[in-house]
């Protein structure tokens, strides 16, 4: 089972159920984890040039913030996939 990076309707873990890495719903996945990692080294990349700046306003930091952790999330979650797929491959 591989876990997808994305939810369900209610928040819910997203399961595929088949070996084959070459399936379409496969394919799919492995280029939204592109895509959000891609998305997570900007957000990195923003924040970092936000946190240089000697004045910055609470609504930046919270933004700044608010985007960090759901890339942090994001990501956690691809890293769990890819973990859970090399589990099941070792």
């Amino acid at each position: 089972m591989r876990l997808l990076p994305w939810t369900n309707d209610f928040g819910g873990p997203c399961w595929l159920s088949t070996a084959n890495p070459d399936s379409r719903i496969s394919r799919m996945a492995d280029e939204l984890e592109s895509a959000m990692i891609a998305s997570a080294e900007e957000v990195l990349a923003e924040a970092r040039e936000l946190l240089a700046e000697s004045a910055v306003g609470e609504q930046e930091l919270r933004f700044a913030g608010t985007r960090l952790a759901e890339s942090l999330g994001d990501t956690l979650r691809i890293a769990a996939s890819r973990g859970g797929r090399l589990e099941s491959e070792g």
